[in-house]
């Protein structure tokens, strides 16, 4: 089992300390570095972020660094280490600005890009943009189509409800073929339908063993309708906190590809405590 772990990077990140921190990921022999999105917070909203007892944002952030920007920015600083979207909002973007931001994205990091994609939850941030909030799901699996189409035509064609291509050139092409792995993040049913139908990964967030469990069971069965077997997907868990060593085994006998852990801090001496303090635990070797 591998362990990733998500940097979130802020006004508050000077540029060298985001390149310290990822250095000392790769360093230390953690798999992946993933990255958030969102483009707007506010104050003050109604949506309920879905993983916290009071419906909030930890912390209540007030911005984050784009994610293309500084994984592109980490890419020039680091050599092996995967770089990840957990997760791109794909359906506030518009998919031709995306694909190729994911293209290049790869095509400079050597094909170390994962791509996580998930729906969005924050309703007031849809609204600022003017991309209706109803519909998302949909439109999600339509600017991957678009993004598709994209990545993998010499001369690029796609027509859907919201989208028209013809002959278009778009290049560089990503360096993974036929694309970066597209992870399809959340734990509902329809979460796990895009799963089993379009994805190549699952990034579920914050599921205890138990949980998991549970929802691994739900994941076979839309795979076993799509004609798809659980080898055919890498699953991806974010943890909330620290996971003890007993249920690091539950993960790992589970069949998690990747174990994901936050870390935070504001400076490259808490960072590097926190990293050392993080690979003792989950025994990660260089």
């Amino acid at each position: 089992m591998h362990i990733g772990v998500t940097l979130a990077f802020s006004q508050h990140t000077p540029p060298e300390v985001v390149v310290a921190a990822a250095r000392m990921v790769e360093e230390r022999g953690f798999h992946a570095i993933w990255v958030p999105e969102h483009v707007l917070f506010f104050r003050d909203y109604s949506s309920r972020y879905p993983y916290s007892d009071d419906g909030r944002l930890p912390g209540d952030p007030d911005g984050v660094i784009d994610p293309f920007t500084a994984l592109t920015f980490i890419a020039a600083h680091t050599h092996r280490v995967r770089l990840g979207t957990g997760v791109c909002l794909v359906p506030q973007r518009h998919p031709v600005y995306t694909a190729k931001q994911v293209a290049d994205l790869d095509y400079l990091s050597g094909g170390r890009f994962d791509f996580g994609v998930g729906i969005g939850w924050l309703k007031e941030e849809f609204e600022a943009l003017g991309i209706p909030f109803a519909g998302r799901a949909r439109r999600t699996l339509e600017c991957l189509d678009v993004m598709k189409a994209l990545w993998g035509q010499t001369v690029s064609e796609h027509e859907s409800e919201h989208f028209s291509i013809h002959g278009a050139l778009q290049n560089p092409k990503p360096r993974q073929l036929p694309h970066p792995p597209i992870y399809f993040g959340g734990e509902s049913l329809p979460a796990l339908k895009r799963v089993a139908n379009h994805g190549q990964g699952w990034y579920g967030l914050q599921l205890t063993p138990d949980a998991l469990q549970e929802r691994l069971q739900v994941l076979d069965g839309e795979l076993a309708a799509a004609g798809r077997k659980r080898k055919d997907i890498q699953i991806a868990i974010g943890t909330r906190g620290r996971p003890d060593a007993d249920a690091l085994r539950r993960f790992e006998d589970l069949g998690v590809d990747q174990l994901i852990t936050p870390v935070l801090a504001r400076d490259a001496e808490g960072f590097l405590r926190r990293m050392d303090a993080l690979a003792e635990r989950m025994q990660v070797v260089a």
